[in-house]
């Protein structure tokens, strides 16, 4: 990849853009094209791994949100899948007792609702008969996923969702609760409030925050007024002003706007779904509302959804869970977040993403857990495995227990968008307080 800018990639711009849909966000920001072509799924290409005759195959189920939404958060599995695929094919399958067995892949697009994921899900146990799930993707797609399996008695291994948005949205209670079938590893709220509050101290502001919490599982979860951001942003001495949840796909935010400028905000913070965010920020630019900072979740992880915002994505800041800086490798190829994120780039012909790791790691727990069992329909083996499982993966060490009985965590750092010198916009590390060993890029800078 030679030129300056990916192929699709809007040409950053001054000017503001009206209001556009999911569909409209997906084409223009160039997230449709890896998930499907022409209406025909990428994915189902590579979905399923050749299994020799003579070998016991050991089906794994994977859901993805391929289309909707929040496909950006599935626009590295058809590349994943193709790695695990020729991992599978070079190694003769996988080693269990001395033997070998033959692994086959069922992909499920979930749409990015929670309902299709919940049918895929069940499809997957019931039609197909899975011998464990692994999801990714927020909690739209990990929860009722999970749900299915804990349901069904199928093993599962999720990621790509706060631990807080996937064990307590599930109706787990910390201290009382635990599931006997899924298992989680993530990053949690604590690690995201400590990452913002370091980025927030580091610049001169009023200390005057504005929350863009969504009526969904992860803005429910960031908004509890016990265990979400509320006490811990008063606990630092800075003031939270929250219009109150908005539902996703809200096309209009004249009033949580309106309610930001009385207030005199001049820090941004959030967890909106990525076409949500755009059209927040464009309405934003249009009013007249422009806050110092901006650390907001999940809709800042992509540079599709900033090229989208054109001049309007500089400094935008995000947290930053994986990518080539981190200092980890692969427990299955080898492979660091480097030369993992140039493959993508390789394979894809675009920028990488921060969800490659993290697809990459949940066949990596899979694997390792398997390889502790007797094979196919070893479920109790499968859960006990992951019970007390440590591993170093290429998103980090994971080590269950965690916070919970059923979660591990992973590192996390900040980040912002800066002018790129390959692509219009590249993330750097710009916040390293919880993980020093992940080296820092930059110092956080005001928009300007």
């Amino acid at each position: 990849m030679d030129s300056q800018k990916p192929a699709g990639a809007p040409e950053p711009s001054g000017q503001t853009m009206p209001t556009m849909d999911r569909r409209q966000f997906l084409m223009g920001a160039g997230v449709v094209g890896l998930g499907a072509v022409g209406g025909r799924s990428l994915l189902s290409n590579v979905s399923r791994v050749p299994a020799s005759a003579s070998q016991p195959t050991i089906k794994i189920g994977y859901v993805t949100p391929e289309t909707g939404a929040l496909a950006p958060f599935g626009q590295a599995d058809a590349f994943v899948i193709s790695q695990i695929r020729e991992y599978v094919k070079k190694s003769g399958g996988i080693k269990i007792g001395g033997k070998r067995y033959a692994i086959e892949i069922i992909t499920k697009d979930s749409q990015s609702t929670d309902s299709t994921a919940a049918q895929v899900a069940s499809q997957l146990i019931l039609d197909d008969g899975i011998d464990i799930m692994l999801v990714t993707s927020t909690p739209d797609t990990t929860n009722p996923v999970s749900d299915q399996c804990e349901a069904n008695g199928v093993p599962c291994i999720s990621s790509v969702a706060p631990w807080q948005s996937w064990f307590i949205g599930r109706g787990g209670v910390p201290g009382k609760t635990s599931f006997k079938w899924t298992y989680h590893f993530f990053w949690g709220l604590e690690d995201l409030e400590a990452v913002y509050y370091d980025m927030w101290d580091h610049v001169q502001t009023n200390k005057v925050i504005g929350a863009l919490w969504p009526n969904d599982s992860d803005g429910n979860a960031f908004s509890a007024k016990a265990t979400g951001f509320p006490p811990f942003i008063a606990s630092k001495g800075y003031e939270v002003v929250f219009p109150g949840s908005y539902a996703d796909g809200t096309s209009d935010f004249s009033a949580q706007i309106s309610t930001f400028k009385s207030k005199d905000v001049e820090i941004l913070t959030g967890v909106p779904i990525p076409p949500d965010f755009v059209n927040f920020w464009k309405e934003s630019a249009q009013q007249g509302f422009k806050p110092s900072l901006v650390t907001v979740a999940k809709a800042l992880l992509f540079p599709s959804v900033v090229y989208s915002l054109g001049s309007l994505g500089e400094n935008l800041g995000s947290e930053y869970w994986w990518g080539p800086p981190f200092p980890y490798a692969s427990s299955l190829t080898g492979q660091t977040a480097a030369q993992l994120a140039t493959a993508f780039t390789s394979f894809a012909n675009q920028q990488w993403t921060q969800p490659i790791g993290f697809a990459h790691a949940v066949f990596e727990v899979a694997f390792a857990a398997l390889a502790k069992t007797n094979g196919p329909g070893d479920k109790e083996g499968f859960i006990d495995a992951v019970k007390d499982l440590h591993l170093d993966t290429v998103v980090g060490p994971l080590a269950w227990p965690g916070p919970v009985a059923n979660v591990a965590k992973t590192p996390l750092v900040g980040g912002q968008w800066r002018k790129g010198t390959k692509y219009p916009y590249e993330i750097v590390v710009v916040s390293n307080s919880l993980h020093p060993n992940i080296p820092k890029q930059s110092q956080v800078e005001l928009i300007k």
